[in-house]
């Protein structure tokens, strides 16, 4: 049985956006299934052959008091080897009060006391879900288009082979860190091709940054003693079970430096066996 991947989280942080996403890739996407059928689920997809192989299930705080059974369940599952992948998707309190009234929907906790107060509740409800979380996804900073560009990118069937997804983002420190890193990695020591006349308007894709960066002592010491460490590290996080890894690679803007290097990195990793999504968060960023 292909793993069951579990999409959690914080109203308003995109879930249902990315079960329609799911749905598109081919995945069965059930949404706010009680949480007491599960097992039962599980055990006719136990049974099934090929008419539901790939799965998404929607739990969230509409479950109501049936959430509190929720952590103890998916302990109880893992201890059994059910493969389960939990994705909790999180927002930034600004990010979710722009959406709300946006869209003038009510907060499913919010019973007269204020958004901000039923955004509160909910973040302490889902507190020990989010500690389970395989993956933390913040969709503060995603539109729905790129939001979808990235759930595409990074669950594509056939996309989390070799036991562990690997992906590979480049940023801009000015725009802050990305909350789902494992590992972060900063290249602001590296002489920054934006000074140089030519280069200001390119990014690290285009060849003539590549060349420039690739004449630098630092650059070079920094792709091979990264590679070194990527591949001497990865084999332990296969053996532990780690499921994704996301490695952040940052310089000030993110659109010269980190999208070298996390290029660089990812080319490096697949030809470790290792293949790896990569995402320029703030490639297109003034």
């Amino acid at each position: 049985m292909e793993p069951i991947i579990v999409v959690t989280g914080l109203s308003g942080s995109g879930k249902s956006l990315a079960a329609r996403c799911f749905e598109d890739l081919g995945y069965f996407c059930i949404d706010n299934l009680p949480v007491t059928l599960i097992p039962v689920l599980i055990e006719l997809l136990g049974r099934s052959r090929n008419e539901m192989r790939r799965v998404v299930l929607i739990v969230d705080v509409r479950e109501g008091e049936l959430l509190r059974e929720f952590p103890r369940m998916i302990r109880d599952l893992r201890g059994r080897q059910v493969p389960l992948r939990i994705l909790y998707f999180d927002s930034s309190n600004e990010a979710l009060i722009r959406r709300f009234s946006e869209t003038r929907r009510p907060h499913p906790l919010d019973e007269g006391q204020g958004l901000e107060h039923a955004i509160a509740r909910e973040r302490e409800r889902l507190d020990e879900v989010r500690e389970l979380a395989d993956r933390i996804i913040d969709t503060s900073r995603f539109n729905a288009h790129e939001l979808r560009a990235f759930l595409r990118t990074e669950f594509s069937p056939g996309s989390e082979s070799f036991g562990i997804g690997i992906s590979v983002v480049s940023f801009g420190f000015k725009y802050g860190l990305p909350a789902d890193a494992d590992l972060v990695f900063d290249v602001r020591f590296v002489p920054n091709p934006f000074f140089v006349d030519g280069l200001k308007s390119k990014n690290g894709l285009d060849p003539e940054v590549v060349a420039y960066l690739e004449e630098k002592d630092e650059y070079r010491g920094f792709i091979q003693k990264v590679g070194d460490l990527m591949e001497y590290l990865l084999p332990g996080f296969v053996k532990e079970g780690k499921s994704y890894l996301t490695v952040a690679v940052g310089c000030t803007g993110g659109r010269h430096r980190s999208v070298a290097a996390a290029e660089h990195l990812r080319e490096r990793l697949r030809r470790s066996g290792f293949p790896a999504r990569i995402t320029h968060r703030d490639i297109d960023k003034e």
